[in-house]
């Protein structure tokens, strides 16, 4: 995870100037197993949930196909693909 993190820090710096931070969340909630979320977070969020946790987010937009996973995304999953390799071979 804590690779991840990096890698999606990095990424998201390289590919957008409006990056904030990364949110890591180790949970064992609803699910029967310990699962781990990677958030990255950005000025350009909406003032009344930056500061807060992803979960502040009115959940309409949780199911909203405009914010799913898509082809749009894929420069940004090649680019944490690419620093996940960086991290793993120490440059």
């Amino acid at each position: 995870m804590d690779q991840l993190g990096e890698a999606v820090e990095r990424a998201c710096r390289r590919l957008d100037p409006a990056f904030r931070r990364v949110n890591l969340e180790i949970l064992g909630n609803t699910d029967p197993f310990l699962h781990a979320h990677v958030w990255p977070r950005f000025e350009w969020e909406p003032a009344d949930v930056v500061g807060k946790p992803v979960w502040f987010y009115p959940r309409e937009q949780w199911s909203d196909e405009q914010f799913r996973l898509g082809p749009q995304h894929d420069v940004l999953r090649e680019t944490i693909g690419s620093e996940l390799d960086r991290l793993r071979s120490g440059t």
